[in-house]
């Protein structure tokens, strides 16, 4: 437990820093590639893999790890390249997004950097509603992919949006009257899962692709009046190039326009840290991706 404590310390010491740390891995070619180390709980060289009936075709089969039963991703057939190989050779990356384990299969795994989210840069304009990035940075001098994850998953299983009935039928409509929710979040996909469920309630969002946006938006409306008159509350990933989560929270509790904001964390990362984390940055809830009928709950919670 001691080292389990250590390690929570050590990585909130970057919480507000705007930093964060990639696992660098390759695919079918060059290019580079990364995700968040929180996400991952492992990474290990490609056990064998035993197909099943019907699986999606960018699943190359089912491992046993652990007494567990993971399906493996192959990252390079779901953005659309070619399959990998020679899996006998590759690594799988074992990570948890929105409340679930899966295996990322790879060609190759690289090594761990430390980067301020400020140089992780929103994916070039003209690259489509198709593209499967959610951010680039640079490495070496070389371009570093980060890929949408959420889109990939949803794909492969579709994420249920819809809240309940019992849910919906709780009336918040005279709390929120005249005033909106901002969502921050750099995926498009889980943007749009947000707004689906918020706005089954009656509540009319605002959309940010980021924190620095939010931020933006938020000094913006300060503006014309009390920000809690115009804004219900905030609902805002983790992971965001520019600015994370974290230094937003932060940043909102240290301007006096806007210190009283109802913030909610949402974020398909999970566990102690994060909890550690929100604590430290003064968000008033934290929730996992993706729950609609937990999400719409928390956000009537938070206009009653």
């Amino acid at each position: 437990m001691a080292g389990l404590l250590d390690s929570v310390n050590q990585r909130t010491q970057l919480v507000g820093q705007n930093r964060l740390e990639l696992l660098l891995f390759k695919l079918v070619g060059r290019q580079r590639y990364g995700i968040n180390v929180f996400k991952v709980k492992e990474v290990l060289q490609c056990p064998p893999l035993t197909s099943l009936p019907k699986l999606h075709p960018v699943i190359r089969g089912v491992a046993h790890i652990r007494g567990k039963t993971v399906s493996v991703i192959d990252l390079s057939l779901a953005t659309g390249g070619r399959p990998i190989e020679d899996v006998t050779k590759c690594f799988i990356i074992i990570s948890e997004y929105n409340r679930s384990v899966q295996g990322f299969l790879v060609n190759s795994v690289e090594r761990i950097i430390n980067m301020n989210w400020e140089a992780i840069m929103p994916p070039p304009q003209g690259a489509g509603k198709f593209s499967y990035l959610t951010a680039v940075t640079e490495v070496d001098n070389e371009l570093v992919e980060i890929l949408d994850v959420e889109k990939i998953l949803d794909e492969i299983s579709p994420v249920n949006t819809e809240v309940s009935e019992d849910v919906k039928s709780v009336d918040t409509s005279s709390k929120v009257v005249g005033r909106k929710v901002l969502v921050a979040d750099d995926s498009s996909v889980a943007r749009n899962q947000v707004k689906k469920a918020v706005t089954s309630l009656g509540v009319e969002c605002l959309l940010a692709k980021d924190g620095r946006e939010a931020l933006e938006i938020l000094n913006e409306m300060a503006k014309d009046g009390p920000i809690t008159e115009q804004i219900a509350l905030v609902i805002s990933d983790i992971e965001m190039p520019e600015m994370d989560g974290y230094t937003l929270t932060a940043e909102i509790r240290g301007t006096a326009e806007l210190k009283d904001l109802h913030i909610i964390l949402h974020t398909s990362l999970s566990g102690v840290f994060n909890q550690a984390m929100v604590n430290k940055v003064g968000a008033n809830n934290f929730i996992a991706k993706f729950n609609p009928d937990e999400l719409a709950t928390a956000v009537q919670d938070a206009v009653n």
